[in-house]
């Protein structure tokens, strides 16, 4: 299987790329609706990821976002975490819009 038809949970994804301390911070945030994948809320932790999909979580008052470039097999040290990703900057959240 070639990385682009490759398939990961976001929940491991979110732990691998050290965007989430845990894994289980990662599952709390999805299910809280603080993680959207594409545009839409990422309510299941095991939501299925590939490549090229663009990630935005929610972190108090500011919203991360990141492509995915590769899925990971593991939780390394940060600078193979952030060979996972392409930062697409942050924003305020939308509450702070008003």
């Amino acid at each position: 299987m070639s990385e682009a038809d490759a398939a990961g949970r976001l929940d491991r994804w979110l732990f691998f790329t050290r965007l989430c301390k845990s894994r289980s911070l990662a599952q709390r945030l999805c299910e809280d609706g603080l993680v959207a994948v594409d545009g839409s809320p990422a309510l299941r932790p095991s939501r299925t990821i590939r490549p090229g999909m663009e990630i935005a979580v929610t972190f108090g008052r500011t919203v991360r976002r990141v492509r995915v470039v590769a899925l990971g097999e593991r939780r390394g040290p940060a600078s193979e975490a952030a060979t996972l990703y392409e930062d697409l900057g942050r924003a305020p959240a939308p509450d702070d819009w008003g």
